[in-house]
């Protein structure tokens, strides 16, 4: 019952938040954002005492369920072995390995270190509930999307419109690689090995490892009853099970209980420490031990910006500051705190969040970052601050977010089409929410923009629409710091009555 319980549950997280992440009709309800929560280093990170103490507890209770049950990027390791097998020729058999202790004390060594030192990128690339995040929004999303279209017009041939068309595109092709390499690799080691990458290189299972060493309850081998048989060993994914010691090494242990059911002689249970004394141990005398890193490591960081130059007659611009998401607070906070696992990405109804490449620099690479190319901040929305695990996106209200400024707008003269092709335009000013820009008498009875930096919110909506090409004739600087805009008051239009068709 253990097994088939932990399969149940097991499969329950796994579908529900790799649906999460796939879901753009809205399908789940919002709340849904708690199974990104209640994973390990979104809960580090965001500083979420309650799911923190509940996991550590629940592992020195029962050892490292999280990485089997809670744990995505656990479960679909889990998962890929178990498809490896319907294709074997032979059946496959796991066998014990020695640990490879200190690789993983040097990769937990460098996560920590770089945690410390605020190089967001490398926690982001090791945690594995970002990873998978990263997997399922590079590489299965579009191919969902795709399905969902190929529906749509299957559906609508036959007038019935219960899918709709939505738009495909791949916001990162850094992120898109990341992903796939991540996908072959991990996946080439469950497929041969099982549990390899979470035993060799995730730094959350060294660190749920170690604690796990002094859970109460343990899966025991009972000398007693046991033949030397084997099979245990055999059917263990994490390869921690000796045969020729009796001994099961429970810091790469993930409770997976496949060894329970496959026991001939019920030599294995899951036991609390008291029930069951190995030979020369006194189980009583076990005591709980606690141990910290300390590490003193200057890590250089590297700023790299790319630049790109166009020839054209427009007046060519290059933005001081990226922007970050509406609630992030600072770009410092941001960085800090972001593990790039792109839920918010995923989940973005106007498509303005892409993986960064260097617009952060080296150590933001594949962190969110807003581009205004495929559409504008929604005004009212905020769905990035009610996903984010973390918090390095912080909730906000409707009306904290109408008064949030994550930019300002700019307006280069030089290169809007009322001052270059003496042409009407005012699309800027028409899409603004807060206007902050507004069309003032320019020449020979044209309007030309005019901007209030103080009221803007940085929505975009004014560069999305600018058809100023290749250089835009508005766009928005990021703020550093996100500042509170000024109230704007709404102009009361007059009704006016047409007669006929008004044309």
């Amino acid at each position: 019952m253990l097994r088939i319980t932990r399969i149940i549950v097991a499969t329950l997280f796994f579908v529900l938040i790799t649906f999460y992440f796939l879901d753009f009709a809205g399908i789940l309800p919002e709340g849904a954002h708690w199974l990104a929560k209640v994973q390990f280093v979104p809960a580090l990170l965001s500083l979420s005492a309650i799911i923190l103490v509940v996991l550590i507890v629940l592992t020195l209770l029962m050892g490292r369920i999280y990485c089997s049950v809670i744990c995505p990027m656990g479960v679909f390791q889990d998962v890929t072995n178990r498809i490896s097998r319907l294709f074997a020729k032979k059946k496959k058999k796991f066998a014990y390995s020695k640990p490879k202790t200190l690789l993983r004390w040097i990769i937990l060594a460098i996560s920590i270190l770089a945690f410390v030192f605020g190089i967001s990128f490398v926690v982001g690339l090791l945690d594995p509930y970002s990873a998978y995040g990263r997997m399922i929004t590079g590489i299965f999303k579009p191919a969902y999307m795709l399905c969902n279209n190929l529906l749509e017009s299957i559906f609508s041939s036959q007038e019935n419109y219960t899918f709709y068309k939505v738009d495909i595109a791949i916001r990162s092709v850094l992120s898109l690689v990341i992903g796939v390499v991540t996908f072959l690799l991990i996946g080439f080691l469950a497929w041969r090995n099982g549990r390899t990458w979470c035993n060799t290189i995730c730094p959350v299972g060294t660190v749920l490892g170690f604690l796990s060493r002094f859970s109460v309850f343990k899966i025991r081998i009972d000398l007693n009853k046991c033949t030397s048989c084997g099979i245990c060993a055999t059917k263990c994914k994490a390869s921690c099970i000796s045969v020729s010691t009796h001994s099961i090494d429970y810091s790469r242990c993930v409770d997976c209980f496949d060894c329970l059911k496959d026991c001939r002689q019920e030599a294995i249970n899951f036991t609390p420490s008291a029930a069951i004394t190995r030979q020369g141990v006194d189980a009583s005398k076990r005591r709980f031990m606690t141990a910290g890193i300390t590490t003193a490591l200057v890590a250089p960081q590297a700023l790299l910006h790319a630049q790109s130059t166009l020839l054209s007659t427009g007046k060519a611009y290059k933005k001081k500051n990226p922007l970050t998401p509406p609630g992030s607070v600072s770009l410092e906070h941001f960085q800090e705190n972001c593990t790039s696992c792109h839920l918010c990405v995923s989940k973005c109804p106007s498509h303005v969040l892409k993986p960064a490449f260097m617009e952060y620099g080296l150590e933001g690479m594949m962190q969110p970052t807003v581009d205004f190319e495929k559409g504008f901040c929604n005004f009212d929305c905020t769905v990035c601050g009610d996903v984010c695990p973390t918090a390095a996106i912080k909730p906000l209200t409707v009306k904290q977010k109408h008064v949030t400024q994550m930019g300002y707008v700019v307006f280069i003269l030089e290169n809007c089409i009322v001052h270059t092709d003496n042409t009407s335009c005012g699309a800027c000013s028409e899409h603004c929410p807060t206007q902050a820009i507004a069309m003032v008498p320019y020449k020979d009875g044209l309007t030309i923009p005019k901007v209030d930096r103080d009221i803007c919110v940085g929505c975009g909506g004014c560069e999305y629409v600018c058809p100023a090409r290749p250089y835009r004739a508005v766009h928005i600087e990021g703020n550093p710091v996100q500042i509170a805009a000024k109230p704007f008051k709404e102009e009361k239009k007059e009704k006016i009555e047409i007669d006929n068709f008004g044309f």
